[in-house]
């Protein structure tokens, strides 16, 4: 048997409330550090390097509240970022075209250093694991998605930054001189890169906003593979609020992930034994 733990994005709450739902079900009994693989995708890259890098989970949320304030997030003008998901869901558009259109508008924005530094800050342990870690991206330039892993070249710092770069939002980040965007303009999951696990848990903080027909279309691509999904409550929801940027989020969030985790416990662990 081999398991697999898919974690998708949703900015700073996602990150958060990922973290709290994997903190509850380890003190449950239900450790989903255990897994074979570890999908990344934005927010999920991030805590799918702190859980394979065995890092403290609520020690790492702690110190981001400390240290982030408003000031580290740029103010979001929702224009461009309406179009680049006007654009994403488009269905007239080939998937790839779309992500490639969408990246010529992410290269609006310019990259200063600084976010490379943020997300630095974000991992204790800033070494690939041993444990198997896919970290997703896209290319910028021609939208072809890309899969990081310990043998791809990238550094790992490197490789969570271009996963969280949020087109329009944060700058595209440069690895062997291409550019490239947050792996959430692909899918909010990319839950089919644990294809041939036998068992898969999907946290998925942005579930209520993104597409089902693709989510759906990925976990179909799962065979027979034993999937537990699970995705914020009413209350996580309400926390979350409209912003999933905002720095004030990360207690919050995660408090929220470790309140929801006694209600998945049972549908997590049958799934994880």
């Amino acid at each position: 048997m081999t398991r697999a733990l898919v974690l998708g994005g949703g900015g700073v709450a996602g990150i958060a409330w990922e973290a709290g739902i994997i903190t509850g079900l380890r003190r449950a009994g239900v450790d989903l550090g255990t897994a074979d693989l570890v999908v990344g995708t934005s927010a999920g890259s991030v805590v799918g390097a702190l859980v394979t890098t065995e890092a403290d989970l609520e020690t790492a949320v702690a110190a981001q509240a400390t240290s982030e304030t408003t000031a580290t997030v740029p103010a979001i003008d929702m224009e461009p970022v309406m179009a680049a998901f006007g654009i994403l869901y488009d269905p007239s558009l080939e998937p790839r075209e779309a992500r490639r259109r969408v990246g010529e508008l992410a290269l609006s924005v310019k990259d200063t250093g600084a976010r490379i530094e943020t997300i630095g800050d974000r991992l204790p342990i800033k070494e690939w694991p041993e444990r198997r870690l896919l970290v997703t991206a896209v290319d910028t330039e021609t939208g072809e998605f890309v899969v990081w892993d310990r043998d791809s070249g990238a550094s790992l710092v490197s490789a969570v930054a271009s996963s969280c770069a949020v087109p329009c939002v944060f700058p595209p980040v440069g690895i062997d001189g291409r550019r490239y965007m947050d792996g959430g303009v692909r899918s909010a999951t990319n839950a089919d890169l644990a294809q041939g696990s036998s068992a898969v848990v999907v946290l998925e903080p942005m579930a209520n906003v993104a597409p089902r027909a693709r989510f759906e279309a990925e976990i179909a691509k799962l065979g027979e593979a034993v999937v537990a999904h699970v995705i914020p409550d009413e209350a996580a929801m309400a926390v979350f609020g409209v912003n999933v940027l905002d720095p004030a989020l990360w207690r919050p969030a995660f408090d929220a992930g470790l309140a929801q985790a006694p209600a998945v416990v049972e549908t997590v662990g049958k799934a994880w034994s």
